[in-house]
């Protein structure tokens, strides 16, 4: 399959592209795609506004990146714009699932940028079974239901563990949970590491967990929700929570883990209403670094 797919064109429309151009889709190795969905958020909406903001401030930063020795300019990147999305939750995300079912079918490596974490029980539903999921975040999200719903963006990390296995879950930068979830976290084996790990035991030996419980799968997917930032740092999130990592953290561990066998990523939870452009800003560079890295280890 070289073009574009039926549900890749029935459920998505246009926006202005990531880093201000687009390749065509044909030609493209990488597909970013805009989820504007915030349906089940709590505390602070807004997440559906942040795929046009992070596109935006793609559009006014650099793309250069030192760290790789990479200009993401110079990649073959193709956006696809947004999902249309709609009111139904689980509808929204089998929208989503049969969008990125087509990208992957081509051959190339979706980048998406939400919207409420949620969207990444879709984005993960699409790849099979076979992946092992790393979730930078604050939060578990390992709740079994919350306020009655069975699905949202506090629930879909443990739908998530039920469907495709506890064990290939690592969550990174934990520091907001319930005595249910951990309880939950515990007993069925989903790895972990707080804030206060990093924190203690530094970058290197972190990452060099994180890489030893990957080694064992033949692919992977990364999962960003702002919010594992500490609020200095990313301000504009749907939930922030103190005692968070530094963005530098965070960037040094993703360059130690992303390689040839990741399939995906996503982005999620900015909330541009909260802040000044400064977390759109940050959320662009984190994605020219993600897509810099993934570059220079796919040689």
């Amino acid at each position: 399959m070289s073009a574009k797919g039926n549900y890749l064109q029935l459920y998505t429309s246009a926006d202005r592209p990531f880093s201000g151009y687009s390749k065509d889709f044909d030609k493209a190795n990488y597909v970013v795609l805009g989820v504007p969905y915030d349906r089940t958020s709590t505390y602070r909406a807004g997440s559906a506004l942040a795929p046009s903001a992070i596109r935006e401030a793609s559009n006014n930063i650099e793309t250069y990146s030192l760290r790789s020795d990479i200009d993401v300019e110079d990649l073959a990147i193709c956006d696809v714009g947004n999902l249309d999305v709609v009111d139904n939750v689980k509808e929204t995300l089998k929208h989503l699932e049969l969008v990125l079912k087509d990208i992957h079918q081509t051959g190339k490596m979706p980048f998406v940028i939400g919207g409420e974490h949620t969207l990444t029980y879709a984005a993960v539903k699409a790849l099979g079974n076979d992946v092992a999921i790393v979730d930078f975040d604050a939060h578990l999200d390992l709740r079994d239901e919350y306020m009655g719903e069975k699905m949202s963006h506090t629930t879909f990390m443990r739908r998530l563990a039920e469907e495709i296995g506890p064990e290939k879950i690592i969550e990174v930068g934990t520091r907001a949970v319930s005595k249910d979830e951990l309880k939950y976290a515990k007993k069925v084996g989903i790895t972990y590491f707080t804030s206060y790990d990093i924190r203690k035991r530094g970058t290197d030996e972190i990452s060099e967990k994180i890489s030893s419980k990957l080694e064992e799968y033949e692919n992977k997917y990364v999962t960003i929700d702002i919010d594992v930032l500490d609020p200095a740092y990313a301000p504009g999130v749907g939930n922030p929570e103190a005692e968070g990592i530094e963005n530098f953290t965070l960037i040094d561990i993703l360059g130690r883990i992303i390689d040839e066998r990741l399939i995906g990523f996503d982005l999620v939870e900015v909330c541009p209403n909260y802040d000044n452009g400064v977390t759109s800003a940050l959320a662009a560079k984190i994605i020219f670094e993600v897509i810099a890295t993934k570059e220079k280890n796919n040689k």
